[in-house]
């Protein structure tokens, strides 16, 4: 894929070369291999906490995929699309469940093991093995989300494309997002991590730690195991003090329980909602 990266990234500097033959081909490609998931957009750390690690290429290349794709009709039964990207095929060969009318795009990866609810997986985006993407659920362009997540009915994972460079929303193994969180801006969910219904996390969205005598602030990130509701924080305005929105961090998953079991106990010990 070498060659295919470096004839990438000079047709991303110089559209004009999406002309040329060997050009076109390295972009399908590219968005071939994040379909059948020999490629993904980010390469998760190999030390649990570590950072991950972006592909800008395979990025540029799903950009690009738009620009030499053609608008297409597409026809289920009544259904009627019309649009350049196909959507996934041989769900069966891969052991994906895709229960109807639920949608991934030509481009991702459902690992084996991965259900996909009446929701959406966009171009780009990865599911791990396990994971089930509950009912109006939607994964966003490039974001990743680990093994045996839960993303319950209408969570709103957003996609994250441009600049090429920027870090998706990564949501790590094993976590648990209630009824409508939203999770968007490159925000990173760390493993086994809860977020109860109706958390907002955005790359500004101030994540408090209150389990301690003194607050911890995050900006971005959510540590590992962490029990997360919604909340509010007062803040100063030239017309008076309004309460804006933020994130708290309650507790943690215990480690003396499975993951089940453990998130039972952190829904019922923290009230959180989901």
């Amino acid at each position: 894929m070498k060659n295919a990266q470096s004839l990438i990234e000079a047709a991303f500097e110089d559209r004009s070369k999406l002309a040329n033959d060997d050009v076109r081909e390295a972009v399908e490609r590219t968005v071939a291999n994040l379909d059948n998931g020999t490629l993904r957009v980010a390469e998760p750390p190999a030390e649990p906490g570590g950072e991950w690690t972006v592909n800008a290429w395979v990025k540029q290349a799903v950009l690009l995929y738009f620009g030499i794709r053609e608008m297409k009709t597409m026809e289920v039964g009544p259904f009627e699309w019309h649009d350049k990207i196909p959507l996934k095929k041989d769900l069966a060969e891969q052991g994906i469940r895709v229960v109807p009318p639920g949608t991934a795009r030509f481009g991702s990866h459902l690992e084996p093991g991965a259900i996909l609810m009446p929701g959406y997986v966009n171009i780009g985006a990865r599911v791990g093995t396990g994971t089930m993407v509950d009912t109006w659920a939607t994964v966003g362009s490039c974001a990743q989300i680990g093994k045996h997540v839960h993303l319950s009915g209408g969570v709103g994972i957003g996609g994250v494309l441009e600049p090429p460079g920027a870090t998706p929303v990564i949501v790590e193994d094993g976590a648990f997002l209630g009824s409508r969180a939203i999770v968007v801006e490159g925000v990173r969910v760390g493993a086994e991590a809860v977020l109860g219904s109706n958390v907002v996390l955005t790359s500004s969205t101030k994540i408090l730690d209150v389990t301690g005598s003194e607050v911890v602030e995050h900006k971005g990130y959510v540590p590992p195991r962490s029990v997360v509701i919604p909340g509010t924080r007062p803040k100063e305005f030239p017309a008076g003090t309004y309460h804006v929105p933020c994130a708290l961090i309650i507790g943690q998953r215990k480690e003396s329980t499975d993951r089940k079991t453990t998130l039972n106990d952190a829904l019922r010990d923290f009230s959180v909602a989901v």
